[in-house]
């Protein structure tokens, strides 16, 4: 592998870390099941 090459590829390498750090995600953070169940019994509680 030439310099050319070494050059490119850490160029291309840090373009698709800051990429990714830039982009976002549409999908909603995940809520674990016990967590779903305790916001649950709370909406209960508050609305009896």
């Amino acid at each position: 592998m030439n310099r050319q090459d070494k050059i490119q590829k850490l160029h291309n390498k840090r373009l698709k870390r800051a990429r990714a750090k830039l982009k976002t995600s549409s999908k909603p953070a995940y809520v674990s099941k016990a967590d779903r169940a305790k916001i649950e019994s709370d909406n209960s509680t508050y609305e009896s």
